[in-house]
């Protein structure tokens, strides 16, 4: 892995804090930096992830609805009626 040098500037009060904290934890303040850094990282490859996949299970659902593979409110709400109906029963049961 090649390294490079990352310059940046910061209030110098900010940067003895952070120092300092670091120092605590035993850690340098770049050491910490680059943990940071992968961290963002990573956290912004699982949001991509997340989204392309939030993406494919839209188009999903539009492709169904759009060939008509459609279930008319009345019976979702049959449905889910009949399943707080049971759930209810289940909580009065173990009262």
């Amino acid at each position: 892995m090649s390294e490079a040098t990352f310059t940046f500037r910061v209030d110098e009060a900010l940067k003895t804090e952070f120092s300092t904290a670091a120092k605590a934890r035993d850690r340098s303040g770049a050491q910490l930096l680059r943990d940071f850094m992968r961290e963002f990282v990573q956290q912004q490859q699982e949001a991509a992830a997340h989204d392309a996949w939030f993406r494919r299970q839209v188009q999903i659902g539009l492709d169904s609805a759009n060939a008509g593979n459609l279930i008319p409110a009345a019976e979702v709400e049959a449905r889910f009626a009949a399943k707080r109906v049971a759930t209810r029963r289940r909580l009065e049961a173990s009262e």
